[in-house]
Formats: structure tokens, C-alpha cells, sequence
């Protein structure tokens, strides 16, 4: 599978965002999902994982209550619903996958997409 990532843009502080990540082939069903995220200067970091059935999701403690990860797997597609964004949220998000199991770090994921930019203005 092949994933492609988009949706980012520059918005301002508050606002909301809606990112994608769309498979390529009929197989999304069979893979974990998560969204990463590299600011500037720092590491990557987990955002948000969700399972093959969609059933069980994991945010990191930044963003729980603002962002909901979510998937259509009829349209082999994640999304990263962002709301009331905060500068510190400006980052290159990643969409990956995986079909060995559901993991919150980033070496558990060998499919990776390209990034989308994210910029938030205070």
C-alpha cells in the first residue's frame, strides 16, 4: 500500500483543519493507521493511532479534545480532524501504516506518506 497526505495549510490560532491520507490498492482494511507529526527543530512525535476496525484510537495528551482521528476504509482513507489549533501544533504531519499491530511509536510503522505542512499563526 502507498499512502498520500494532505489537507495542511497555514491557518490561524483557533481555527480548524481536516487532513487526509489516502491509500492506494483495496487493502487499507488491513492496516493500523496513525498520524505523526516533526515540528522545527524537535523530534517526531506520535499524534494519533486508530486500529484496522477503527474501534480503538490513541491521541498524545496535547491534543486529546481537539483532534479526532477517523477512517473510511470503504474509501481507503484516514483523516486527522484538527480543532482549535495552537501555534504549537505547526508541524509536518505524516500519515503511516501498519499490519503487524497497532503501535504509538514511530518504528512500528513501515508504510509511510509524504507530509503535509501544517502552520498555525498565534
Amino acid at each position: 500500500v502507498q499512502l498520500q497526505a494532505f489537507g495542511g495549510g497555514m491557518v490561524q490560532a483557533g481555527d480548524y483543519l481536516r487532513l487526509s491520507c489516502r491509500a492506494s490498492g483495496d487493502f487499507f482494511r488491513l492496516y493500523h493507521s496513525a498520524w505523526f507529526r516533526q515540528a522545527p527543530g524537535k523530534e517526531q512525535e506520535l499524534v494519533a493511532a486508530i486500529s484496522r476496525s477503527g474501534t480503538t484510537t490513541h491521541y498524545t495528551d496535547s491534543v486529546k479534545g481537539r483532534f479526532t482521528i477517523s477512517r473510511d476504509n470503504a474509501k481507503n482513507t484516514a483523516y486527522l480532524q484538527m480543532s482549535s489549533l495552537k501555534p504549537e501544533d505547526t508541524a509536518v504531519y505524516y500519515c503511516a501504516a501498519t499490519r503487524v499491530r497497532l503501535s504509538y511509536t514511530g518504528d512500528g510503522y513501515g508504510v509511510w506518506g509524504q507530509g503535509t505542512l501544517v502552520t498555525v499563526s498565534s
